[in-house]
């Protein structure tokens, strides 16, 4: 049975919903979707994608 990811990253986001980069980092600065910082690195919560899809 695969497993849901915890996270993803922003690059990753964009495939998986295919919504344009910009567009993800508006609805980021926004806070439709929460974001967690790892380093320098951000993350996407992956139930956070599943709620903007409607999924």
């Amino acid at each position: 049975m695969p497993t849901e990811p915890i996270s993803v990253r922003v690059s990753t986001a964009v495939k998986l919903t295919g919504i344009g980069r910009s567009t993800l980092y508006e609805l980021i600065k926004s806070g439709e979707i929460e974001t967690v910082k790892i380093g320098r690195s951000t993350f996407i919560p992956y139930r956070c994608l599943k709620r903007l899809i409607g999924d």
